[in-house]
């Protein structure tokens, strides 16, 4: 008997609103050789657990559930549209946000209950910036412009968390398509 694997992942998902204006901003870059990410597509991930078993997806919803109970709801402030990775070869186009102590704290703790259950995952307790890829560069032809388009933009966007999300991912020719398989409520 065969089980089906499921590529699953952590994650915070944009209210409307968000989503919208930062779709907006994926106006400007029509001409660019980018692949922009679908606005329902727009989140931040928190933590990608992978590849597992349908048992696992259970302990997975399980296990976020438990360590997220006692979390209180926070802010998220967007303040920047850049190139990511920061500090390397541009590979994406970012919406970038203030270093958050909350989000930091809730990722750190996502991370430690995950460590057991998939030796993918290694704990890294540092702080953590927000960041939505709106764009893959595509490489080969980004690298022949000989004008690259400056994207970098200073934004004003924030929202509350108030939930995180157990989602999976399903690889298709139109890109990964995302379910929401439990979302979670913080406090």
């Amino acid at each position: 008997m065969t089980t089906k694997n499921h590529r699953i992942f952590l994650a915070i998902n944009l209210p409307e609103g968000v989503m919208k204006k930062l779709s907006d901003f994926q106006k400007e870059w029509f001409d660019f050789p980018v692949k922009l990410t679908r606005r329902e597509n727009l989140h931040i991930t928190l933590v990608f657990i992978g590849n597992v078993d349908t048992e696992a997806v259970l302990d997975v919803c399980k296990i976020t559930k438990e360590s997220i109970s006692q979390e209180d709801v926070f802010e998220i402030k967007l303040n920047k549209i850049c190139f990511g990775p920061l500090n390397n070869k541009p590979r994406m186009i970012w919406a970038i946000g203030e270093n958050n102590e909350n989000l930091s704290c809730l990722k750190n703790k996502l991370e430690d209950s995950f460590f057991n259950l998939n030796k993918n995952n290694i704990a890294n307790h540092r702080n953590f910036y927000p960041h939505i890829t709106l764009a893959r560069i595509k490489q080969k032809e980004w690298s022949n412009l000989e004008n690259k388009p400056d994207i970098g933009k200073d934004i004003s966007l924030s929202f509350s968390v108030d939930s995180v999300e157990v989602m999976e991912s399903f690889l298709s020719r139109k890109g990964p398509e995302y379910t929401i398989l439990e979302s979670i409520s913080l406090k």
